[in-house]
């Protein structure tokens, strides 16, 4: 028969009851994890880095040949031009900071400061790197007669495919613990989706060549997994489930816990 604790009594946390050196080799575990993710994302990035310092003649093949193709049929489609910069628009900075202020400012209301940081420093860094980056390979962006779309810049990588890579895996960290069953699918396979479509949106543009575009995704990927990394060095992992998980047993509670959302 299995005897219920009395109501006052104390019942640890299962972190409380785990073995020290159990938690130890968790944290461990993460970390090799974390590090093999990282590694794994860094070298692509690295070889599609040299590749385009070599000019490699087959990517360059596939770089103008992809470029030229779209271009030719957005010359001749304005309303496929129209949606892509709309769909572009999702992946820049100003959307970013539009975004992810509220978000920043709802993890603050929930005391989850660390998590808010975390935020700011993925993305803030992101931006950061993307210009070191372009500074150190100096691509020159696409040469066309009759551009559909104009941007600043620096070619390699792309910095909206790279923010978007950075930004919807933030997004997704926040608040798939929140979503379940299919709403927590459906959150991801849309972020996948708006990066794919972000990403898309600059080649057909004539702004970026596909070499670009992926290299910003996958040093994305790697910025992020690093930054996440930290993160949960620092522990904030273990603040993100204690919070915000925690109106799950309050069924007058949402997303914006106290608040209801």
């Amino acid at each position: 028969m299995t005897v219920m604790p009395h109501e006052t009594e104390h019942v640890p946390p299962p972190s409380e009851s785990r073995p020290s050196g159990e938690l130890s080799a968790r944290a461990g575990a993460r970390g090799v994890l974390a590090a093999t993710s990282l590694a794994l994302i860094a070298i692509p990035f690295s070889l599609l880095l040299l590749l385009v310092q070599a000019r490699w003649a087959p990517l360059l093949k596939v770089d103008r040949g992809t470029g030229d193709t779209l271009h030719r049929y957005a010359v001749a489609h304005g309303g496929f031009v129209a949606v892509m910069q709309l769909i572009s628009n999702f992946g820049s900075s100003v959307f970013w900071v539009v975004a992810l202020t509220p978000v920043v400012a709802w993890l603050l209301w929930r005391r989850l400061p660390r998590m808010a940081l975390f935020v700011v420093v993925t993305m803030a860094g992101s931006s950061l790197l993307n210009a070191v980056v372009k500074s150190s390979v100096h691509r020159l962006r696409p040469a066309l007669s009759d551009p559909v779309a104009r941007a600043q810049g620096l070619s390699f990588p792309s910095a909206h495919a790279q923010a978007a890579m950075a930004g919807y895996a933030v997004l997704l960290l926040v608040f798939l613990p929140v979503l379940h069953g299919a709403w927590r699918r459906t959150g991801a396979t849309l972020a996948v989706l708006a990066v794919l479509a972000i990403g898309f949106s600059r080649i057909a543009l004539g702004v970026h060549y596909v070499s670009d575009v992926v290299a910003g995704i996958v040093l994305g990927a790697a910025w992020f997994a690093a930054m996440a990394a930290a993160f949960n060095v620092m522990g904030a992992d273990r603040e993100r489930r204690a919070h915000v998980t925690a109106p799950r047993s309050d069924s007058s509670q949402g997303l914006g816990g106290k608040a209801g959302v």
